[in-house]
């Protein structure tokens, strides 16, 4: 479980993230939807203990987001973070080295579900590959929370349902998985609740199923409402 309470996040005075109170629970997928400058990646950058807010609070599991609660979250930010000469075999020993939830097989799995060797070399991927291969070294840990920011930037669409389908595989009763993406639509297939935000405030969060029952509103449909037409090309 993720948990904010009047959590700001300031840089030079301007309010990145204003979160009066936001509770995220397991067993979700959660969409956060929203344009550039909402606030999506520093919120889950200050989830996953990478960046202090400037006032309130932040919790993982019921304790305040801290060094301890790292091993929980399993971020992927959308910088890179593979080191040129390595392989993807040695990506995933990396990462078996410093985290004790990481699981080499199935992180060699998913490599071979989304069409890679682990024999490649990351200076010879092309962007999507390495998006994927992103996916598939975050995923391969046994932690509590999956973050993942724009998991789907870079990649063509059958890229994108071998994503999908990996995240489906990952989703389960005690697993909390969060998702930012600018592709609406890519994401109501996997998620189960949607977050909007704007202005770094979480405007709304959804139960989609609900959503769709009482309102005959779409993902998609909420968002146009919520950000207008200024940012339907986003959204589709």
């Amino acid at each position: 479980m993720i948990e904010a309470n009047k959590l700001v996040k300031a840089y030079l005075g301007k309010r990145a993230v204003d979160i009066d109170h936001l509770q995220l629970q397991n067993g979700r997928v959660y969409a956060m939807l929203g344009p550039n400058g909402s606030g999506k990646t520093t919120f889950m950058k200050m989830a996953a203990g990478l960046v202090k807010p400037t006032s309130g609070s932040i919790y993982v599991d019921g304790a305040p987001v801290s060094v301890s609660t790292r091993s929980m979250v399993a971020y992927m930010p959308t910088e890179g973070y593979f080191y040129q000469w390595m392989t993807l075999s040695d990506a995933g020993k990396y990462y078996q080295d410093f985290f004790e939830d990481f699981s080499y097989l199935d992180y060699e799995r998913m490599l071979i579900d989304l069409e890679l060797d682990v024999k490649m070399k990351v200076k010879t991927l092309s962007s999507g590959m390495t998006a994927k291969s992103k996916v598939a070294i975050t995923l391969a840990r046994n932690a509590q929370i999956h973050m993942l920011d724009e998991p789907f930037n870079g990649i063509d669409l059958l890229a994108r349902d071998q994503i999908k389908n990996l995240v489906m595989q990952a989703a389960g009763r005690d697993k909390l998985l969060l998702l930012s993406s600018h592709m609406v639509e890519e994401m109501e297939d996997i998620a189960n609740s949607a977050i909007y935000m704007k202005d770094g405030k979480a405007v709304d969060c959804v139960d989609l199923k609900t959503m769709r029952r009482e309102t005959g509103l779409s993902m998609a449909d909420k968002y146009r409402q919520i950000y207008g037409a200024a940012h339907q090309e986003v959204a589709l």
